[in-house]
């Protein structure tokens, strides 16, 4: 078990309280998300946590493929998905580069609150445009810490003692830029939240 792995594991059971506490911007984030689905998408949840976005997406496509590095994160997001009788989400403690996940399995791939924790997002995106069918869709949202220098120098800090994960401090512009170099072209960008500058990005690959 990785560093990571570790932390998130015990964050697991305070999580869905702790981001609870910005509920408005997890409501933000299924709405605008939900405008992007069909009924016959086949969805890659990739970081999925405590299934907060999945299981509430779930009705409205036909199944969702949930993967997290925090076998403790999975557990209570397959707990509260039985809990409600949600049937098509397939929980699952893996990454990404998965081979169970062939190419051109998806419709959709939902990346929230990822892409900044990853020590090569350049790999990861490339994965995600190889498993997207022609056409298929990024979504994302993404903090860019960047954009706000205490805040960034905290984040920093704070991962440098260990009291979070490292975080990459994008800049809007980095960002973006980022996933077009992972042959994706922007479809919707805009900022949810000015305090932490959360961006919202849906890109298709090209």
């Amino acid at each position: 078990m990785n560093k990571s792995e570790r932390f998130w594991d015990k964050t697991a059971s305070k999580y869905d309280r702790l981001e609870m506490k910005d509920e408005q911007t997890y409501i933000n984030i299924i709405k605008r998300t939900k405008t992007h689905l069909k009924i016959s998408d086949m969805v890659l949840d990739y970081g999925c946590g405590t299934g907060l976005i999945s299981n509430e997406i779930a009705e409205y496509v036909k199944g969702i493929h949930a993967v997290d590095i925090s076998s403790s994160m999975i557990a209570i997001a397959e707990k509260k998905a039985t809990e409600r009788n949600i049937a098509n989400i397939n929980y699952a403690h893996s990454t990404i580069f998965d081979e169970r996940y062939k190419k051109g399995s998806f419709d959709v791939i939902l990346v929230f609150h990822v892409l900044h924790l990853l020590e090569d997002e350049h790999i990861v995106l490339r994965r995600m445009n190889e498993l997207l069918k022609p056409g298929g869709l990024l979504i994302s949202a993404t903090p860019c810490v960047g954009e706000k220098i205490f805040l960034r120098n905290l984040l920093l800090f704070a991962g440098r003692v260990g009291l979070v994960p490292i975080i990459r401090s994008f800049k809007i512009r980095n960002l973006i830029d980022t996933i077009e170099e992972g042959n994706f072209s922007i479809v919707e960008s805009d900022c949810l939240k000015k305090s932490s500058q959360e961006y919202f990005i849906v890109a298709r690959k090209i």
